[in-house]
């Protein structure tokens, strides 16, 4: 199947970790600073500013967000009054933080560049930092390259994480006290490049990639059982609505901040047979 997608919304620097919540899509335009929340009419509310770039966002269990900030490697979570660190993550993560899963114990699993994404750097791995409720941090995986999306099934007992520069999803058993064992290859992605993720109620992942601007439906295993092509490069998406049916898919142009200036970034939509499941 080959779907098309409609706009909600456009003019956004550069959207990314689409998350459905209380009837909205909140999602982070992380080069203009912003969390915000759109819903199905295409109304939009800012929800939190983050002035070192918002990306990976996520719920505690008694509502409260967490939020990622990227350059100064921290996580935050907002309060009535505001912003506050739950946790720094310089420690582990070895350049900007970004993509995130909050577990339903309010455990996070986030990830890492490893290196300078844009200025030619030599890529090397990164490690998968785990915030657990108290505030805690530790490495929860490593040797990850560029760990990106990142999904719960619904039993909490398996995480799969995307790793955007070895073209794979990658499968960990989760233990009761959140620590990952078992680490396997989910599927490969040839020609592709992993990004934001999602989990349908079959157990099949929908895949972001920004190369070749499409969004894969794959088996584990590795088996494409449907293609959405967008116009420009796809980077997150993230099933929701009311049935959990409207695929949300995050694209733009460009994801170098030197060039999302432009705003070509937007909220894509397309219906699908197969409800979202699991987490986030």
């Amino acid at each position: 199947m080959t779907g098309r997608t409609e706009t909600l919304l456009d003019g956004l620097r550069f959207p990314e970790g689409p998350r459905w919540r209380d009837g909205r899509l909140v999602f982070s335009d992380m080069h203009d600073q912003k969390v915000l929340a759109v819903g199905v009419d295409g109304q939009v509310e800012t929800v939190a500013r983050v002035p070192e770039d918002p990306s990976g966002l996520g719920w505690l269990p008694d509502g409260r967000m967490l939020v990622v900030s990227m350059r100064d490697r921290r996580l935050l979570r907002q309060d009535p009054e505001g912003l506050v660190e739950v946790a720094d993550l310089s420690s582990i993560a070895t350049h900007h933080c970004n993509d995130m899963v909050v577990d339903a114990a309010g455990r996070a699993y986030v990830g890492n560049f490893g290196f300078d994404l844009y200025t030619g750097q030599q890529p090397v791995t990164a490690k998968l930092a785990r915030v657990d409720p108290d505030g805690s941090v530790c490495v929860a995986a490593e040797d990850l390259s560029f760990p990106n999306g990142t999904v719960i099934t619904p039993d909490g007992r398996t995480l799969v994480i995307g790793e955007s520069f070895a073209a794979r999803l990658t499968a960990f058993d989760v233990a009761e006290d959140g620590s990952l064992s078992g680490r396997r290859e989910w599927a490969r992605m040839e020609g592709a490049v992993p990004d934001g993720i999602c989990l349908d109620a079959e157990g099949a992942i929908w895949v972001a990639s920004p190369i070749g601007g499409v969004v894969l439906r794959l088996r584990e295993g590795g088996e494409v059982t449907h293609r959405i092509e967008v116009e420009h490069e796809a980077f997150a998406c993230m099933l929701g609505g009311p049935e959990r049916r409207t695929l949300f898919l995050c694209t733009a142009a460009d994801s170098d901040p030197a060039r999302t200036g432009a705003r070509t970034g937007r909220i894509e939509v397309v219906e699908v047979d197969v409800p979202g499941a699991g987490l986030p």
